[in-house]
């Protein structure tokens, strides 16, 4: 039975978005570390860690995304891993941001005067003090803006965590227009929570941007 579209399915949508809001935050945080571990091995010189590294970047970021859901949920679940939406959406997400972030960060690091690294090596710092002390901490302010801006492109790409059973901003989104058979009020709805979650974010990113390029012609 079709029922009307009511403050009922606007604050089940509403609530929606902390299942989003976590899944992001969760697969921010772990692709933040694995993007550390890949960045650091793509600039390191043994190519026992470059190789595997490079062939992870090009795994995830040439492979959509939903495919990658797909393979982490069924594929463990054809383990036998009884495993939920949430956590193969999170494991998925983790490692499509790894390699995001693991090249975007590469780039950061290798955009760090190369005199810096010769400098280090002159003052007879280890390559643990050099990384810690001196590139890491440049390249971070580079990297800011965006990292901002991949964050705002992870939010968006929850939405297809969907497609395997997990209830967050999209999901919700779909079973309220089942219900209601209103689909122009819902999904305009849910696009316009989409836009209010991810529009500061752009902005800030820009911001940033902008902030980095005036520091550097000084």
């Amino acid at each position: 039975m079709i029922r009307p579209f009511s403050i009922n399915e606007v604050y089940f949508l509403l609530t929606a978005i902390q299942w989003t809001l976590a899944l992001s935050a969760v697969a921010f945080a772990g692709g933040a570390i694995g993007g550390l571990a890949v960045a650091l091995a793509r600039v390191g010189k043994s190519r026992y860690l470059s190789l595997p590294a490079l062939a992870f970047i090009r795994l995830f970021q040439g492979t959509p995304l939903l495919m990658q859901l797909f393979l982490t949920y069924f594929g463990l679940r054809f383990l036998g891993l009884g495993i939920s939406p949430f956590a193969a959406a999170a494991i998925a997400l983790t490692l499509h941001a790894s390699a995001f972030l693991g090249e975007i960060w590469r780039g950061c690091i290798e955009a760090v005067p190369q005199g810096q690294s010769e400098a280090s090596w002159a003052l007879g710092l280890s390559y643990f003090d050099k990384m810690n002390a001196i590139v890491l901490p440049q390249a971070a302010r580079i990297a800011v803006a965006p990292t901002v801006g991949f964050l705002v492109q992870l939010i968006k790409g929850t939405s297809l965590a969907s497609i395997i059973g997990f209830v967050e901003l999209m999901r919700a989104g779909q079973i309220v227009n089942n219900a209601t058979f209103s689909p122009f009020k819902v999904y305009g709805l849910v696009a316009l929570l989409y836009f209010l979650l991810c529009w500061p974010l752009s902005i800030l990113a820009r911001r940033m941007e902008g902030r980095y390029a005036a520091m550097a012609k000084r």
